[in-house]
């Protein structure tokens, strides 16, 4: 990386994206942000509340009326629930055990020995795809893979050589803008199945429509991961990568008193000295040194013996822990089966997820660590997880805002009323055939900035658009696959994801002076050619009339 490289190509591309930069950045803190912002949806719910603003939601009996937060109502919910939202606020339930087990890992040099193992000899080129393909199939792991994937593949990049922040940001833009689709089924298809279903009811008898299965749009689904996995790496390699090199973004953590990469806010990989988590290979407890930036060719590509040792005891314990997990799962008496028996998609394993994830990457790292001596008390744990917890003290506080913001705007109902009138507005158009299924998609990427739950707004849009389009003559199994590319494109980018906060506090540990803006203009690019490639592969579909899914096609007979 040099200084004469800043004025090199893609100018017009640069000038651009560092313009959305400037703009984004110029918004405050995100603790000021949306506090701000908790206050005018206070305001505008009052207002519509005194106009009283309802909306008839399809599917239930009685309409929904705004709520009014300057209220008796509104003030009586929000000083009884303040610390209700925030304790609760999913993101806290999902990331913190996360982080606390993860911290073990890292600490311990699991992970720096793990990944260095993997990919320290790994063509550098690969790791791009690599990385866009873990996160595009991400969501087998649920809302879990925002966490737990994007510092993998930071540590994946720093291990090679590569800028760790490109791993950090493709990582989050591969699960986050493709988060609907994956090469294997997942909860999430099982979800939008049993919404789907449950709603083809209102279509009209006469219409023969496909039942809705978990696989129903497994064809497509397959192509398009395929496609956003090619585009993802490319955007990585040739996007991504080269603007944070001419932007001289730091390769590592330069701040001694926030010590090494911890946790899943860690950015880099192996550490400076080469010993596993910043510690004496002997075991002796040395404080993590600062990493000046440079790259230690042995120390990324190279696993000591002494450390491979370790990584047999925990990939023979990570074994074992797979095998106890797949053996309680699949006896037909185990309790993380649910009533009906299976796993998918609401069952006890499924809720389970995070447990799982926190066992297996504390128990891993606390074997490594013991059999390599960076873990030889009680007290190592403990201070691996508080190193852990102290990377997300920045989203902590954060979080603190934003849950009051988003349990105001799903309290109140105004979302739900932007929603309803959305698709009203659409539906008044009258468009039909292929018109209508693109401005369904628009509409979905445009209300994903307010509603980021992919479950609950399919749960909002299917019992609008299934028998609208249905009419139109296009099985609903299609619509729903039309309705995925809205529901993901556009989450990566919305300053109402939490897990963009998340990353926020990831990125800062790099870049102190990292705003929003910041983060907005380096997933752009990766929203617009998502969104472009995927309704690429839809129109593809449509206009072949192939097949999207084992039993399921496009026009309704």
């Amino acid at each position: 990386m040099s200084a004469s490289a800043a004025p090199v190509r893609p100018k017009r591309l640069d000038r651009v994206l560092d313009r959305v930069e400037r703009i984004g950045n110029r918004l405050p803190d995100p603790l000021v942000l949306f506090a701000g912002l908790f206050l005018l949806t206070a305001v505008l719910t009052t207002v519509l509340g005194a106009l009283g603003a309802q909306v008839q939601v399809p599917g239930e009996d009685d309409p929904l009326q705004v709520r009014s937060f300057f209220s008796g109502e509104g003030l009586t919910w929000f000083t009884t629930t303040m610390g209700e939202n925030y304790i609760g606020f999913p993101p806290l339930v999902n990331v913190l055990p996360i982080v606390l087990a993860v911290g073990i890992a890292e600490g311990s040099g699991l992970l720096s020995a793990a990944i260095r193992g993997l990919f320290g000899s790994a063509p550098r080129w690969l790791l791009p795809y690599v990385v866009a393909f873990v996160g595009v199939n991400g969501n087998l792991m649920s809302d879990t893979s925002f966490v737990v994937i994007p510092p993998l593949a930071a540590l994946v990049f720093a291990a090679a050589g590569r800028h760790p922040v490109a791993g950090l940001i493709g990582g989050f833009a591969a699960v986050g803008a493709s988060f609907s689709t994956s090469m294997l089924p997942s909860p999430i298809d099982a979800n939008f199945a049993g919404i789907t279903s449950g709603v083809m009811g209102a279509l009209p008898d006469a219409l023969q429509a496909t039942p809705v299965t978990v696989v129903s749009n497994y064809w497509i689904n397959l192509a398009s991961s395929l496609v956003l996995v090619l585009a993802c790496g490319a955007l990585i390699d040739r996007v991504l990568e080269p603007r944070l090199e001419r932007a001289g973004v730091p390769r590592a953590i330069d701040d001694p008193d926030e010590g090494a990469p911890t946790g899943p806010s860690s950015g880099g990989g192996a550490e400076a000295d080469g010993s596993p988590g910043g510690t004496a290979a002997s075991g002796e407890k040395e404080r993590p040194k600062a990493r000046t930036g440079e790259r230690d060719e042995d120390v990324s590509s190279s696993v000591e013996p002494v450390e491979k040792r370790a990584l047999v005891w925990a990939g023979v314990t990570l074994a074992g822990l797979v095998a106890l997990i797949v053996a309680i799962a699949v006896i037909p008496f185990s309790p993380w089966r649910s009533d009906g028996g299976g796993l998918l998609p609401d069952s006890p394993f499924m809720g389970s997820i995070v447990f799982l994830i926190v066992v297996v990457f504390s128990v891993t790292g606390i074997v490594y660590g013991a059999r390599l001596g960076t873990i030889r008390t009680g007290g190592d744990v403990a201070r691996h997880m508080g190193q852990g917890l102290r990377s997300m003290t920045s989203f902590l506080v954060v979080a603190f805002a934003l849950a009051q913001f988003l349990a105001l705007f799903e309290w109140s109902g105004v979302g739900t009323y932007l929603a309803v009138h959305g698709a009203a507005w659409l539906e008044s158009a009258q468009l039909g055939g292929l018109p209508v299924i693109l401005a369904f998609v628009v509409l979905c990427a445009v209300a994903n900035l307010f509603i980021t739950s992919g479950t609950s707004m399919w749960g909002l849009m299917a019992v609008v658009f299934v028998p609208m389009l249905g009419l139109a003559g296009l099985e609903p199994a299609f619509v729903q696959a039309a309705f995925r590319i809205g529901d993901s494109s556009t989450q990566i980018i919305t300053p109402l994801s939490p897990y963009l906060i998340v990353l926020l506090g990831m990125v800062r540990r790099y870049e102190p002076g990292a705003g929003l803006g910041t983060l907005v203009a380096r997933l752009v690019p990766f929203t617009l050619v998502f969104f472009t490639v995927w309704v690429a592969v839809l129109l593809v579909f449509y206009g072949l009339d192939l097949p999207i899914g084992p039993a399921n096609g496009i026009h309704l007979e």
